[in-house]
């Protein structure tokens, strides 16, 4: 009777320890880098909600803005590889290992990829106060008038100040850079013409366009949207081969186990596939786009070495 006691015992004892060691069987962080209200945040926010459902357990989106990024994943960085902590993150990532001299972590190495979800390119966006109506004229009084044009970013390094400087190296102008910390000051000021310019995405100011309160003079993908089909590419206008786009998409703590990065995984594939989503997306411009696991870790790997030489040829330095 002893021996089937303890028997019994280790059954249960065995049921109770598959059960504690599924995944997940507790509520999952998600880590966004930026406020509420931003293109990152709510892409976040929608899939942490259906993800939430596909996994069975709460995901809660957690916003700690700052420092470029970097508190959020320094965060992500120290927290435990189990998978109930993972990072939104966008171009920004990819741009931090150039931009801070003294990363509180290393990009590359302490984070493991789980899915890119979307990209989506950006808009030059003026007020229309500036007197110019296409790309070429702006490019025109740019050089006609140098350092005169003000252009707002979200901050140094950000994909907004690089796509700008970009431009403005390609076009052979220049441009005076104008960062922000608050959104809606960089928004509040281009209406009223205290800056000139923007490249930034398709959904951050459609609305002021459609609304005939600023006018977008290209867009800065290879091909043009379907959200906006007569506003040319920045190629078509003259600039040829340049193209700027901010991805999106999620990593976790390096050695986070296989089998939990491939169920995120593939749950993150399925919620970009939904018609749902992908309505979504459409509405604002942004492409919906699935890059996985260790595809996702090489993708990031070549942003890095990519956007290095760019941010070093700007001057741009965060600290």
């Amino acid at each position: 009777m002893r021996s089937k006691a303890l028997l019994l015992a280790a059954l249960l004892c065995a049921g109770a320890a598959t059960a504690q060691d599924k995944y997940p069987n507790k509520p999952v962080q998600m880590l966004v880098p930026l406020s509420t209200g931003t293109t990152v945040d709510i892409i976040a926010r929608m899939y942490a909600d259906k993800l939430s459902k596909r996994l069975g357990q709460s995901v809660i989106v957690q916003n700690r803005p700052g420092a470029g990024g970097t508190i959020a994943a320094q965060a992500t960085a120290k927290s435990a590889p189990d998978g109930y902590t993972i990072l939104m993150v966008n171009t920004q990532h990819s741009v931090n290992p150039a931009l801070y001299r003294n990363l509180p972590y290393d990009t590359l190495r302490d984070f493991s990829g789980i899915a890119m979800v979307a990209e989506s390119p950006a808009l030059v966006y003026v007020n229309p106060g500036l007197g110019v109506r296409t790309l070429p004229e702006f490019i025109a009084l740019a050089k006609q008038k140098p350092g005169t044009i003000n252009y707002g970013s979200a901050g140094f390094g950000t994909a907004t100040h690089l796509g700008g400087a970009y431009f403005a190296s390609r076009a052979g102008i220049e441009l005076v850079h104008v960062p922000y910390k608050i959104t809606s000051d960089l928004v509040a000021d281009i209406l009223t013409g205290r800056i000139q310019a923007t490249f930034s995405p398709i959904a951050f100011l459609l609305a002021q366009v459609r609304e005939g309160k600023l006018l977008a003079l290209a867009v800065t993908s290879g091909e043009r949207v379907a959200l906006l089909p007569d506003v040319p590419t920045v190629s078509e206008s003259g600039i040829l081969g340049y193209e700027s786009s901010t991805w999106y998409g999620f990593v976790a703590p390096t050695n986070t186990p296989r089998t939990v990065l491939e169920q995120l995984a593939r749950a993150m594939r399925q919620i970009t596939d939904e018609k749902e989503v992908q309505d979504r997306y459409a509405a604002q411009g942004i492409v919906p786009r699935s890059v996985i696991l260790e595809d996702f870790d090489v993708f990031i790997r070549a942003d890095v070495d990519k956007l290095g030489p760019l941010i070093k040829a700007i001057g741009a330095k965060a600290d």
